[in-house]
C-alpha cells in the first residue's frame, strides 16, 4: 500500500512537468510562416491594446510577468523564437499584463500573497533549523500548538499562493491569450496553442497539489 502511494505521489509530481516539457518541445520548431518572434508579438499586443508603461525584455529566470516592474520577461527561446510555443507563451504573459491593466482581483491578491509567502518560507526554514528545540517545547503545555501554528503559517501560506495562482494562470491562458492568438496564428495551429497553454497550466496544478500534500504531511507528523 505504501509503495502504491509513493508511486502515485511521484506520478503527481513528475508526469505533468514531463508532459508539459514534451508538448512545449513538440511545438518549438521554427516557423518561417510566422511574421515575428515571441518578443515582437508581445510588444505588438501591448501597443495594440493600449497598455502603456509595460516593456518586453529577455530573462534567464523563466517566462513571467513582473507586476511591480511592469515587465513582460521572456526566456531566450521565447523572446527570439519564431515558433508556436514562443508566440503562445508570449501571449500568455501578455495576458497577465492585461489582467494587471484591468485590475484583475486574483492577480492583485497573488502579488500581495507572494511577498507574504516569501517571508513565511524564510520562517519555515528557521523553524526547520530550530526543530530539535521546538520538539522539546512540545513536552511543555502549549508547545505542540506552537509548532503546529508555525508549520501552518509557513507551509499553508505557500499552499494558498499556489491555489490563488491557478485561476490567474487559467484566465491568462484561456480568457486572454487564446482569443488574441486566434487573430495571429493559422486556424490549424489553434489546437497546438491550446495544448501548450494546457500543458503550462498543468505544471501549476502539480505545484498546487505538491504544496497541499506537503502541508498535510507536516500536519500528520506534528499530530504524532
Amino acid at each position: 500500500m505504501i509503495i502504491v502511494a509513493v508511486i502515485l505521489l511521484l506520478a503527481i509530481f513528475t508526469l505533468p512537468n514531463l508532459w508539459a516539457r514534451w508538448v512545449i518541445n513538440r511545438h518549438s520548431r521554427g516557423r518561417d510562416d510566422y511574421p515575428g518572434t515571441g518578443a515582437e508579438l508581445a510588444d505588438h499586443l501591448l501597443r495594440r491594446l493600449g497598455i502603456e508603461g509595460v516593456e518586453v525584455e529577455p530573462t534567464e529566470q523563466g517566462d513571467h510577468y513582473d507586476p511591480e516592474a511592469r515587465r513582460v520577461r521572456l526566456s531566450p527561446e521565447v523572446y527570439g523564437g519564431r515558433s508556436l510555443t514562443a508566440v503562445t507563451v508570449a501571449a500568455h504573459e501578455v495576458g497577465h499584463a492585461i489582467q494587471h491593466h484591468q485590475g484583475y482581483a486574483p492577480l492583485l491578491a497573488r502579488s500581495r500573497l507572494v511577498g507574504v509567502a516569501q517571508k513565511a518560507e524564510k520562517l519555515g526554514a528557521v523553524l526547520m533549523m530550530a526543530a530539535p528545540l521546538l520538539f522539546l517545547l512540545t513536552r511543555l503545555p502549549g508547545g505542540l500548538a506552537i509548532v503546529v501554528v508555525a508549520a501552518v503559517i509557513s507551509f499553508g501560506t505557500a499552499a494558498l499562493v499556489h491555489l490563488v495562482t491557478l485561476p490567474v494562470e487559467f484566465d491568462a491562458s484561456f480568457q486572454r491569450a487564446l482569443p488574441l492568438l486566434k487573430e495571429y496564428i493559422p486556424p490549424y495551429d489553434m489546437p497546438g496553442a491550446r495544448h501548450v497553454l494546457t500543458a503550462c497550466a498543468f505544471t501549476y496544478v502539480a505545484a498546487s497539489l505538491a504544496s497541499m500534500l506537503n502541508l498535510g504531511r507536516w500536519l500528520v507528523i506534528l499530530r504524532r
